[in-house]
């Protein structure tokens, strides 16, 4: 029922159990890329090793959030989200106890199926349970202290791989998941959607996870694989996404109404997504190994070399959605984007002889300051593009492109520079990787920024758009993507889908 005040010692609960369930997942995020380089060392890692312990995390989730949204809106959000915060919990107990390669892939994925549940619902319980009046302060202060939660992630994380081990910043997670259970169960109303189909488009959730697992199989593995066979698995790979589209065409309950691409400005702003999002995921994977592996790091200052574009985000974010509130997305979503290509063309710059005040520190810089200006209106774009029934689908189908975007670059990038082996651990094998990768990192964006000019129209008339936070979890200086995709306050909260 929605009627609690955020005023209320119930409602400041509610925001709690929020707040910890995203935190848990945004420092999980936070710690990853920061770990591999020790993980790698300690249990005889090779590059294709790191790829699947970053993409198995995002190829479950992103294959499965749309339905974990589903689930919640028909089972109930708190049963949903509480079972992933347990799932999530789990699942990172096996991370820090992982033995092998293997079996820390294993985990991971795991921990991707569990943020499918808990993701969705985090923000859903905001939705559900406040009186209209107080939806938007409430989910503007999960935000708020989600950015709170993403500043001091790197501290932690990196503290706890550089002085005690990367099995603690998984196991970290047990204190904080216990408490979010007992939260939920203590103070957080269930709430359903109860004209909410009771059919699950299982099928269409098994060819999206078809056809980005064996995508992504073809990519790492390729060079076990040998060249033909990788090109077997990589045609069944597009199969799968052909028969996704085909069943999701035909489905009378689609996990993705195919329809919303019928709309310009929607397709427009997902294909952007999908870009730059591919450009965040690979350029956080390349650039914390490079500052570990070529410069010499500790996992802690790795780890907090991105902390200014946190800051950025929280200081700007806000600012650079009213700005696109005025005067529309078109050029924000066209700057933000070449802004961030050039932050990336700087820190293509950063070798072995590089200082943070000279290399490193000018190019997240200009990176971040890139973030504040396309975040909230990519966001508010994609909403605004959709039928209001549609909201919180539409979300979900950005924050799954993004997140898609990221799996695939983090896959391909290495097989296209030749790395394999323990080339990760070799300054001179992967310093020159890494330049490359930048280099078409900014590609990427600027693409990215053009084709925002190109397709992105502004609304006739300007209302001020409705914002939604991406999902928890997705942090720049993490694993997932953009630290300050979180940030991006509700102006409006997601219309309840009928």
């Amino acid at each position: 029922m929605s009627d609690l005040s955020l005023a209320s010692r119930a409602g400041r609960l509610v925001v709690t159990a929020a707040v910890l369930g995203s935190g848990m997942v945004m420092l999980d995020g936070t710690v990853v890329n920061v770990a591999l380089v020790r993980v790698g060392a300690e249990l005889g890692a090779s590059m294709a090793d790191l790829q699947w312990i970053t993409n198995g995390y995002l190829l479950a989730l992103a294959s499965l959030i749309l339905l974990g949204g589903s689930l919640g809106d028909r089972f109930g959000r708190r049963r949903v989200f509480v079972i992933g915060v347990i799932w999530f919990t789990a699942a990172s107990v096996a991370c820090g106890l992982a033995q092998s390669p293997g079996q820390l892939v294993v985990a991971r994925v795991l921990q991707g199926v569990g943020g499918a549940l808990l993701t969705p619902g985090s923000l859903a319980l905001l939705q559900a349970s406040f009186r209209r009046e107080d939806r938007a302060a409430a989910i503007g202060a999960w935000s708020g202290l989600g950015g709170v939660a993403a500043a001091i992630g790197p501290f932690v994380g990196g503290w706890l791989v550089e002085y005690a081990s990367w099995r603690w910043a998984f196991l970290l997670n047990v204190p904080i998941g216990i408490a979010t259970v007992w939260v939920a169960q203590v103070a957080v109303p269930e709430s359903r959607d109860d004209l909410a189909s009771d059919q699950f488009d299982v099928v269409g959730a098994l060819l999206a996870t078809a056809a980005l697992g064996l995508t992504t199989f073809a990519l790492i593995e390729h060079a076990s694989l040998g060249a033909g066979l990788a090109l077997v698995v990589a045609g069944l790979g597009v199969a799968a996404a052909a028969g996704f589209v085909a069943v999701e065409r035909a489905s009378t309950h689609p996990l993705v109404p195919l329809d919303l691409f019928s709309s310009r400005q929607f397709s427009a702003a997902n294909a952007m997504t999908l870009l730059v999002y591919a450009a965040l995921g690979a350029l956080f994977f390349f650039l914390s190994l490079q500052l570990q592996t070529v410069l010499g790091w500790g996992p802690l200052p790795a780890g907090v070399a991105t902390l200014p574009i946190t800051v950025l985000m929280l200081l700007l974010a806000a600012r650079g959605g009213r700005l696109a509130a005025r005067i529309g997305p078109r050029l924000p979503m066209t700057l933000g984007p070449l802004v961030c290509a050039a932050g990336a063309a700087l820190l293509a710059g950063v070798d072995a002889d590089s200082s943070y005040w000279t290399g490193v520190l000018p190019g997240v810089t200009v990176f971040g300051l890139g973030l504040t200006l396309l975040v909230a209106p990519l966001t508010a774009t994609v909403l605004d593009a959709a039928p209001d029934r549609y909201a919180g689908v539409a979300s979900g189908v950005n924050n799954a492109v993004a997140r898609a975007g990221s799996l695939l670059a983090v896959a391909a990038l290495p097989a296209v520079l030749g790395l394999t082996g323990e080339d990760y651990a070799q300054p001179a094998a992967f310093s020159a990787a890494y330049t490359s990768a930048m280099w078409i990192c900014s590609g990427m964006l600027a693409t990215g920024g053009a084709l925002s000019w190109l397709l992105i129209r502004n609304p006739i008339a300007q209302a001020a758009p409705r914002v939604a936070p991406a999902p928890a979890g997705w942090s720049c200086a993490g694993a997932e993507g953009c630290p300050g995709h979180a940030m991006a306050h509700a102006a409006e909260p997601e219309p309840e889908r009928a």
